[in-house]
């Protein structure tokens, strides 16, 4: 079992940063493709970026590319969002998530699911 804790997000204003943290606890944090998505009022849940196992290789879908930055330190069972120039599109409930796939954009490919942390960008 793979336990998630996202932590990080809060109020920030247009152009802004934050970084979101997600602690993991169980086994094998190593072994698994980990992910962000997330979910605004109203939308679906949303692929944001994931990274592999190893920290390797990453991808982005395209609204946060060049702004944006996954990574991990599998040594700390964290995963980390960068997220630079912010802006109120933004604003979601961010979720990160692991999966076992190594190639996984969809929702229902992640096993294990964060309780989400709030952002919000003012403009």
């Amino acid at each position: 079992q793979v336990q998630l804790v996202e932590s990080g997000g809060g109020l920030v204003q247009a152009g802004g940063s934050l970084k979101l943290s997600c602690a993991a606890s169980g086994h094998t944090f190593s072994s698994y493709t980990m992910g962000w998505f997330r979910q605004a009022p109203g939308k679906g849940r949303e692929f944001v970026a994931r990274i592999s196992w190893n920290g390797g290789s990453t991808y982005y879908t395209d609204s946060v590319k060049g702004r944006f930055a996954i990574s991990r330190d599998n040594a700390k069972n964290t995963l980390y969002l960068q997220m630079n120039s912010l802006q109120p599109e933004d604003t979601a409930v961010y979720y990160c998530a692991a999966a076992q796939s190594p190639y996984s954009d969809s929702p229902r490919f992640y096993s294990y699911w964060g309780q989400g942390t709030q952002v919000t960008v003012s403009s």
